[in-house]
């Protein structure tokens, strides 16, 4: 065996040369099969072929193609370095394909990114590497010696694993006087011996002959095995039997029961008694499993069940023995027929793990082949895909198919589907199974985030901590890992660039936007931000929304008096209204201004203080001071009222204003009387002289009562002279006095002032809002608004002093 393999120096081996031309030339002609030629039982690491020079690839590209080879049984490896096909397991011929006359190993190259499959045919050639071998190694023969010439004997034959030349060609006998060999072919092809006598043979001339036969084939060189025939001479038994046909053949059905009958050979002998009693029995008995022989009837039953996928067809040689010891031979061909017994197999190859969602049309997913040990129209399968599925099979070759893409993957939609594969033979009834695969898609960056709101509005109230969370934007992104994977940023915005930062900043993980500074509504009322969430993938894809924040007011602000307003010099303005103005008669008008806005800015205008009240009134929204009656005989020509301005928040932020009206015909009527108001003084210069002198009062009574107490304990009389400086009648009138201004007011209240005949002096608190000026009020004797009257009036009177 080796020595044969040896002397051809595997020089067979070889792919087609059009089909290798054709790929230089044609890169799609690559998916036709490659061809290759090699004797069986080439050593372990024999080289095939150069598969990755016939295929177009060069040895720089095997690293990135991983060329490697998809077969159900590893016969075949490819060289990592210079993609060589090779042998890698032991390959013989017989046993792979058995007596066929061709023998070929169909098999699959993968070549990875990108993924594409080529056929490769490799031809297996047939060595001389098995010597024909006889079943027996000795046959006995008796012949009577009343056999005439030509009578045939059929001889046990040899048999050669190997096909053509190499089998079983010829038998030959060894020289002799009597017999001769001839050589006979089955309808198989395969050849047996029949032993014809030459010459009538004589018992008592010679008992018994011993021969030897030779099975030789005609390979290089030729092997050859040889058996012995002894043949035994018997007395005369003139009629040996003889079967009805000389050959039987028929036709059974695998899967029959046991106890089956076959057949049954009929043999008859024209003799009488004992040589008349036929038996009957197989040949080569020891090689007979699957069937049973009636000896008395010539009845062929099944003993095991037949399998066509196994064996085919049997060769049966029956004997039939007379009593006398006469032989006669028969042969029974049984051949099986095959029934759909066997479902289709479908066997993927070249799974990938992950199919990207990207893929283009046509793109190869998997490699299948379809098995069905069935043979004809019972091992014809169709296979088809399940279900609607973004898939289709295309044939590569006879039971091999290609799994390729028909449709658009889209991993968000679908992340994997479930492909199953129907194989249905052509058999009756048809066969068929079905086998499933997952295939997983991969995901890539095919989809931006997307924002859950088209725009986003967010109303902040002005003040707010720096710091805060104002708002939240959020987006998605159906992509998996860093495609998915969203990170927020300010891409524009309405404010200055600069100014942006000390504003507002988002996080950019959670989309969270905090303000970074209090907001002022009366500064800013509104401003626009765009956002961008923006994936990790590669290219990142991203996506824009507006986000707008409305600044809310507080009310912060309080309102701030317009009208009436100081002159120039700091003195208070004064308005003039006619003696004869009648009720509604239009005086002036307090003017407020509030930088705040909606409720926080609704100003309303009230009279805290009045000389005369009922004689003005004031419009609560326009601040319109108007006459309520005619002025009277007894009313002051000097008028002063004290507004004050709320606006309309929670809690409310007021302003106080005061209005000097007099009553004159004319302004030249009214100047002097202005003009003769002495300069009042500063209210919390009289409160603190009022209280140094009051302080100064007490530390003179205390000390007069430690000095009577002491004059007391010495016993000593007091003089009414003594107390005449505290007598009540040393009091002079003196006029008006304008008390000492002091600048330094620390208390911040408003008090009314009574002054009583009899000294007593009483304070009434007022909290006000805002201190008057220093000319609002003139101390003045004979004024009845004047607000501090010194005078020796009998009546007490009562005016009002504000205070800050």
């Amino acid at each position: 065996m080796g020595s044969g393999a040896g002397d051809r120096g595997w020089a067979e081996r070889r792919p087609v040369l059009f089909l290798f031309l054709l790929s230089l030339f044609c890169p799609a002609a690559l998916s036709e099969q490659i061809r290759y030629k090699i004797p069986e039982e080439l050593p372990e690491g024999s080289v095939v072929g150069n598969l990755a020079k016939d295929l177009g690839l060069s040895v720089g590209e095997l690293p990135t193609r991983k060329l490697r080879i998809s077969s159900e049984k590893p016969y075949f490896s490819v060289s990592s370095e210079r993609g060589e096909l090779l042998v890698s397991s032991r390959v013989d011929r017989e046993q792979i394909c058995g007596k066929k006359p061709a023998c070929a190993l169909e098999f699959e190259a993968v070549a990875e990114n990108p993924l594409n499959f080529y056929h490769v045919n490799v031809e297996i050639e047939d060595i001389n590497d098995h010597t024909p071998k006889f079943m027996q190694n000795s046959f006995e023969l008796q012949i009577s010696e009343s056999t005439k010439p030509e009578a045939r004997f059929i001889l046990g034959s040899a048999h050669d694993a190997d096909i053509g030349t190499n089998s079983l060609q010829n038998y030959q006998l060894s020289p002799n006087d009597h017999f001769i060999l001839v050589n006979k072919e089955k309808l198989d092809g395969s050849k047996y011996p029949e032993l014809v006598l030459k010459k009538p043979l004589d018992r008592e001339e010679q008992k018994s002959y011993h021969l030897t036969l030779t099975a030789s084939d005609c390979g290089d060189p030729s092997l050859s095995s040889t058996a012995q025939i002894q043949i035994l001479v018997s007395d005369a038994n003139d009629n040996p039997p003889v079967f009805s046909q000389e050959r039987y053949r028929v036709g059974l059905l695998e899967k029959v029961f046991p106890g089956t009958t076959v057949l049954q050979v009929m043999a008859t002998d024209q003799d009488e008694g004992v040589n008349a009693e036929i038996t009957f029995s197989f040949t080569e008995a020891g090689q007979i499993t699957q069937f049973d022989l009636n000896s008395n009837t010539g009845e062929i039953t099944i003993r095991n069940t037949l399998d066509f996928e196994e064996v085919k067809e049997y060769s049966i040689v029956v004997e039939a023995r007379d009593g006398g010891g006469l032989v006669a031979q028969c042969t029974v061909e049984i051949e099986v027929l095959d029934v759909n017994d066997n479902v289709p197999e479908v066997i993927f190859q070249s799974l990938p793990d992950l199919i990207m969602e990207d893929t283009r049309l046509g793109t190869y997913i998997a490699l299948l082949k379809i098995r069905d040990e069935d043979s004809g129209h019972n091992g014809e399968v169709i296979c088809k895909l399940e279900g609607g599925v973004p898939f289709k099979l295309l044939t590569s070759s006879r039971n091999t198919y290609k799994l390729v893409t028909a449709g658009v993957l889209d991993r968000e939609q679908t992340p994997e589907y479930n492909v199953t594969i129907t194989a249905t033979d052509k058999g009756k009834p048809p066969l068929s199974s079905s086998s499933s695969i997952t295939l997983h898609i991969g995901d890539v960056n095919d989809n931006a985030p997307g924002f859950e709101e088209a725009f986003y509005v967010v109303h902040v109230a002005e003040n707010n901590p720096p710091g805060a969370s104002i708002a939240q934007v959020s987006a998605s992104d159906p992509d998996l890992g860093p495609n998915g994977q969203v990170s927020y940023s300010i891409v524009a915005s309405d404010l200055e660039p600069r100014a942006l930062s000390s504003y507002v900043s988002v996080s950019a993980q959670s989309g969270v936007v905090f303000a970074q500074r209090a907001f002022d509504h009366e500064q800013l009322r509104a401003f626009e931000l765009t956002l961008q969430a923006r994936d990790q993938g590669s290219p990142a894809l991203s996506a824009n929304v507006s986000l707008r924040v409305l600044v809310g007011d507080r009310n912060d602000n309080a309102p701030r008096v317009l009208y009436p307003t100081l002159g120039p010099d700091g003195s208070a303005l004064f308005d003039t209204v006619p003696r004869a103005a009648q009720p509604g008669y239009l005086v002036t008008k307090v003017v407020a201004v509030d930088a705040d806005s909606g409720h926080n800015a609704w100003l309303s205008y009230h009279v805290l203080q009045a000389s005369e009240p009922g004689l003005f009134s004031l419009g609560l929204r326009t601040g319109e001071v108007r006459t309520a009656r005619a002025l009277g005989d007894r009313d002051a020509a000097r008028q002063r009222l004290l507004v004050a301005v709320r606006d309309g928040g929670q809690p409310p932020l007021s302003a106080t204003a005061t209005l000097h009206l007099i009553f004159a015909d004319s302004l030249q009527e009214a100047l002097p009387d202005f003009s003769d108001r002495a300069e009042p003084s500063d209210p919390q210069a009289e409160l603190q002289f009022y209280l140094v002198v009051a302080l100064a009062l007490i530390s003179v009574l205390f000390l007069l009562a430690v000095i009577l107490a002491v004059a007391l304990r010495l016993r000593r009389s007091s003089s009414p002279t003594t107390w005449g400086c505290l007598r009540p009648g040393l009091c002079v009138k003196s006029g008006p006095v304008v008390l000492p201004s002091y600048n330094e007011g620390t208390l911040p209240y408003s008090y009314n002032l009574r002054v009583a005949h009899a000294g007593k002096t009483e304070f009434n608190f007022l909290k006000c809002n805002e201190q008057l000026s220093s000319g609002q009020d003139k101390l003045c004797p004979e004024s009845s608004g004047a607000l501090f009257p010194f005078c020796n009036s009998s009546e007490s009177t009562s005016h009002q002093v504000s205070f800050l």
